[in-house]
């Protein structure tokens, strides 16, 4: 920040003493007005003081602060005489390129800073020309504006439904319940995971048995168990009993879906409110899976949830059973560390992803046949690779990239969503198959299963996230549709879509 300070002047000091008497902060930055230290007699009539220059006014001030008042305001003087000469050269080269571009019709403003803006005759034929160029730029711009109003009022709205903050780092990973309760779980940079009311955004329980950072978080497919995966080298299964608190009115906060609402940046730093009060914390696992070597960064429930995979920054992923503990299988392949592991929802398939820019596609459905195929469809780190109820593959990576694959004709994608940053851990809802893409620059962005983009969640300084989108996770209870943000600005976000609106727009 730049200050400009004033200058003050000891009324004991001697007129030897002027510049002593100011501030050592006077230096100011280069756009800033400096005040030379320049010897004040140098422009004084020869033979006179700078005393007797004030002789004869009426006043009460000491003679030394008289003459450090007239030397500073001396130089002040100076300073205006040189910026208002630098004007009038500025002014007369902004005349002469005027002078040269009256031919083109252009005009150069600001020439004269007494009325803000200088303004050149043209010639008729240009001020014609002119007067037609604005009239076309006029009604291309209302068409535009026109088929905008046309389609907000039918746009789909995005109501922010609950912030949930307490969590001291960074949120990478969330997730929801598949049993009642139903509650939202996330998994943060702190080393904890919390469990949260949706409705309220009231924290009822923290899992703190993990000696770093915790990445994901799955619930048990029937159970009260949660899965969590972190960067101790182990996976966590521990079971939990919450009870939702009484349900609050919805808060009156909604903005349209669109493409261009606000984007200003609220100040990045601490999220408002306070973290959540004392909370049940759970610091024992049930069942604690120690066979990696390196982080393990995501873990999920095959179906049935009698068994559990693990992705590490080994380069494997582990499948092991619930109830002992034991290691089934190690997935060994990928060159590079794995970045996440997603498990099919019906059928006993796993996907697994890689900095290695592939991902792999497990199938464990013949107990006798453990058969695995490799897809290369992205050029960087393939971040999340997911499962949606049919038969599709949904794969999302740094290289801006999101395609969309057919488990049964997995050569090529069906569709390609191209994006503008580096794509994190994505979601699709099971009912209409939206994806949900959360981007390193903060935005949300949701498309079809087909590639057509319906829609961006509203960011302003209002809403949304601050820094950048880990993870998206949908929950579609009870006819509502209700998306969940996380990201490392250390708050989860949830959001009510109206679907039937999203795709009507569509």
């Amino acid at each position: 920040a730049f200050q400009v300070g004033g200058m003050p002047v000891e009324g004991g000091s001697s007129s030897g003493s002027a510049s002593a008497a100011r501030h050592p902060k006077q230096k100011r930055k280069a756009h800033s007005l400096s005040i030379r230290r320049t010897n004040s007699t140098e422009e004084r009539p020869p033979g006179i003081q700078r005393g007797d220059m004030l002789e004869g006014q009426d006043s009460k001030l000491p003679l030394s602060l008289r003459n450090n008042l007239l030397d500073l305001f001396g130089q002040i003087e100076r300073e205006f005489e040189n910026l208002y000469i630098e004007n009038l050269e500025l002014r007369r080269e902004i005349d002469s390129l005027n002078e040269r571009l009256t031919g083109d019709g252009q005009t150069i403003e600001g020439g004269d800073p007494t009325k803000g803006a200088l303004k050149t005759k043209a010639s008729h034929s240009t001020s014609q020309l002119s007067q037609k160029l604005k009239t076309t730029y006029k009604a291309s711009t209302s068409k535009i504006v026109s088929s905008f109003k046309a389609t907000t009022g039918s746009r789909a709205l995005c109501q922010l439904l609950k912030e949930y903050v307490g969590h001291r780092d960074g949120i990478w990973d969330l997730s929801v319940t598949r049993t009642q309760p139903v509650v939202l779980g996330t998994a943060s940079a702190d080393h904890s995971a919390l469990l949260w009311s949706i409705e309220t955004g009231k924290c009822l329980l923290r899992y703190a048995g993990h000696a770093g950072s915790v990445n994901s978080i799955k619930f048990h497919p029937t159970e009260q168990m949660a899965l969590t995966a972190s960067g101790d080298q182990t996976a966590h299964i521990w079971r939990y009993m919450v009870q939702l608190p009484a349900p609050q009115p919805p808060p009156d906060v909604s903005a349209p879906c669109d493409d261009d609402q606000d984007s200003s940046d609220r100040e990045e730093g601490e999220v408002d409110g306070e973290g959540p009060c004392e909370v049940p914390t759970v610091r024992v696992a049930t069942a604690t899976l120690k066979s990696h070597q390196g982080v393990v960064i995501a873990a999920d429930w095959l179906v049935g949830g009698r068994q559990v995979v693990t992705a590490s920054w080994d380069r494997a992923a582990n499948l092991y059973e619930v109830e002992t503990s034991e290691l089934v299988h190690t997935l060994t392949g990928h060159d590079q560390e794995l970045t996440h592991c997603c498990t099919h929802p019906t059928q006993r398939l796993v996907v697994t992803s890689s900095r290695d820019t592939t991902f792999r596609l497990w199938d464990f459905r013949d107990p006798s046949i453990h058969s695995v195929n490799v897809f290369q469809g992205h050029t960087d780190t393939v971040t999340s690779a997911v499962f949606t109820v049919g038969d599709n593959v949904v794969s999302g990576s740094d290289d801006r990239t999101v395609k969309v694959w057919d488990l049964k004709n997995m050569r090529s994608p069906i569709a390609t969503i191209r994006t503008d940053s580096a794509v994190n851990r994505i979601s699709v809802s099971a009912n209409q198959r939206i994806i949900a893409l959360p981007h390193d620059n903060r935005q949300v962005r949701l498309f079809d299963i087909s590639g057509v983009r319906l829609a961006r969640l509203p960011r302003s300084n209002r809403m949304g996230h601050r820094r950048m989108v880990c993870c998206t996770a949908w929950n579609e209870e009870n006819q509502s549709c209700n998306l969940f943000t996380c990201g490392f600005d250390r708050q989860a976000i949830g959001w009510n879509i109206n679907i039937p609106a999203l795709l009507q727009e569509k």
